[in-house]
């Protein structure tokens, strides 16, 4: 049985990993915000700009913490075709969940509905991230706490919906945020506590890159998409102020007039 080692890092991959699951949990439902608050191909974008935000924030949560995994008796690979595929996944089927949202008709249904899905897809993509993984032996998993770990993410993604649909000044949809990304890097690290891997020690060269050739580069550039995207938001005027800004200019034209 090999040791695992969540943080060989020590504090620095646990911190890094909250923060990008914060940043994108922000990000994410202060899109979902404004979409509510815009019609047609407004509404669509934002919603767009909302599940690219929480799945790479998902996705780049992860593999940060993963960074900092390590399973003593064996190096470890990750199968490139296959950890693009779990980010595709996160954000088509959080995607689902967030459109579930932004165009339902009954709130509560659509909660639901999109909770669950997008739950779903935060679980899907970490379990096919592992799926990913190479390493001499085989992976074995809790099945209770496998479970346990799906049952948090529908919960904080749910949490997050509702938050989306019920808050919406930026302080409070920044709490949101720290309570959806705690939930998020709980639900990881409750389904790598799930993990036991029985190491078959081996001289063969293991298939696929390294985290530092891959993963390392990947998490860079998402993390940066998230930080110039939060900017863009944070800078680009909400539908009351368009509409404010709108108004004022009405009675400056009338009197030119």
């Amino acid at each position: 049985m090999g040791h695992l080692d969540h943080a060989t890092f020590g504090w620095l991959t646990p911190v890094l990993s909250y923060a990008m699951a914060c940043i994108g949990a922000a990000l994410g439902l202060r899109c979902t915000v404004r979409a509510l608050g815009a019609t047609g191909r407004s509404r669509r974008n934002w919603l767009l700009t909302a599940a690219s935000a929480i799945g790479t924030g998902i996705w780049t949560m992860h593999f940060v913490a993963m960074l900092g995994f390590s399973v003593s008796g064996t190096e470890m690979r990750y199968n490139v075709p296959l950890t693009i595929v779990s980010l595709l996944v996160a954000m088509v089927v959080v995607g689902a969940g967030v459109f579930a949202v932004g165009y339902g008709r009954d709130r509560g249904r659509a909660l639901a509905v999109g909770g669950l899905t997008t739950g779903l897809g935060v679980a899907s993509m970490h379990y096919l991230g592992m799926a990913a993984l190479r390493l001499h032996g085989d992976v074995h998993y809790d099945p209770a706490l496998v479970g346990l770990s799906v049952v948090i993410a529908v919960v904080a993604a749910t949490a997050a919906l509702w938050a989306a649909l019920n808050i919406k000044s930026p302080v409070a949809v920044a709490v949101a945020s720290l309570v959806m990304g705690g939930a998020v890097s709980s639900m990881h690290y409750t389904g790598m506590i799930a993990v036991n891997v029985r190491v078959s020690p081996s001289g063969e060269a293991l298939p696929g890159a390294t985290a530092m050739q891959f993963i390392f580069p990947l998490a860079v550039g998402l993390g940066s998409y998230l930080f110039l995207t939060s900017a863009f938001v944070a800078l680009s005027p909400t539908t009351g102020e368009r509409e404010a800004s709108a108004s004022a200019q009405r009675p400056v034209e009338s009197i030119a007039r």
